[in-house]
């Protein structure tokens, strides 16, 4: 038997044609400012090494960004980490970038070139500060690296920044009690598999990929940097008001952790730019930031955190013009 289905009038279809329109036209409104150009010409993105989440989010957003501003060109330029990054936007040899509130704090101090100039767009994601050993290391805390060859990342990333620190405050100095070596994500975990190394920090989202391709053909484990370390850590000076105490929950390395939290210290990243950058550039780019989040995330895990919420939270730097106009036309 044949099924009859209700006859539709030709005034309900067009009314429900019309909320349909109406819907599309709000969620392009939130997405897209509707009937407005795009912004086009080149910006430089400064990122991170490879096998880090810094480049890799950069290239993830650099697709977002080319959906929404087809007449842009995204150019990215790979670095150490933080403290290069915040001097390559700061004295403009780029347009944006990736850096964690402690190096942006410390280049602030420093009263580093064009330190002034320098804004935040959106509060992105925390870094952990994972500190690896291989499985049979005698090493069981900060303290036992001590004569050690630890590799405390590039000369000019967060990882260097706060790798020292931790050391300092764990009563190690880092120029004199270790062999210090100058590997970052893309080669540590090669340097350590091979036993050129006894230990490495890295500063990194979670999971950082460099680390998930080292668990599946060496075994590693993380130390902890317990409330102790953490405490003294405080009393380094401005800059380290932005670490707290965290752990690396057991879902970020189940392999290595085998059901376990790793005590850590973690730090917010800030995504940033100059105050002479076009503000309608950097409102376009917030709003790519914001509603690429479970997009990039499916990829970049620590991306799922981003939050328009939270995002505006850019301490230390003020906010960019174009950003804050962003949040205030979302603002509930």
């Amino acid at each position: 038997m044949s099924k009859v289905f209700p006859r539709v009038s030709r005034r309900r279809a067009l009314q429900c044609a019309s909320v349909g329109v109406v819907a599309l036209g709000l969620l392009m409104w939130w997405l897209l400012p509707l009937g407005e150009r795009p912004p086009s010409g080149t910006i430089v993105f400064s990122t991170g090494s490879p096998r880090g989440v810094y480049q890799e989010y950069g290239e993830r957003l650099r697709s977002e960004l080319r959906r929404d501003m087809p007449g842009l060109k995204v150019k990215l330029l790979d670095s150490a980490g933080s403290q290069e990054n915040v001097q390559r936007v700061a004295t403009g040899k780029a347009d944006f970038t990736i850096a964690a509130a402690d190096a942006v704090e410390a280049y602030e101090l420093a009263h580093g070139a064009g330190a002034g100039r320098l804004r935040g767009v959106a509060r992105l994601y925390d870094d952990y500060v994972h500190l690896v050993v291989p499985t049979d290391s005698d090493v069981r805390s900060v303290a036992d690296l001590r004569h050690k060859r630890v590799a405390t990342g590039l000369p000019d990333s967060g990882v260097r920044l706060i790798a020292d620190r931790v050391l300092k405050a764990a009563g190690i100095d880092p120029k004199k009690d270790i062999t210090p070596v100058a590997d970052g994500i893309d080669t540590g975990p090669d340097q350590l598999e091979q036993g050129r190394i006894d230990a490495f920090f890295w500063s990194g989202g979670l999971p950082t990929k460099g680390l998930v391709a080292l668990a599946k053909k060496a075994a590693f484990k993380f130390v902890p940097i317990d409330g102790d370390v953490v405490t003294r850590l405080h009393g380094q000076g401005e800059e380290a008001r932005y670490y707290r105490a965290a752990n690396i929950p057991e879902s970020a390395y189940p392999a290595v952790q085998q059901g376990t939290e790793v005590p850590t210290i973690a730090v917010s990243n800030v995504l940033m730019t100059r105050t002479d950058v076009d503000p309608r550039l950097t409102e376009w780019m917030t709003r790519t930031v914001i509603k690429s989040r479970d997009g990039i995330g499916a990829h970049v895990h620590s991306a799922q955190l981003v939050d328009v919420r939270t995002a505006i939270y850019t301490d230390p730097l003020r906010l960019q013009e174009g950003a804050r106009r962003y949040y205030r036309s979302v603002k509930p």
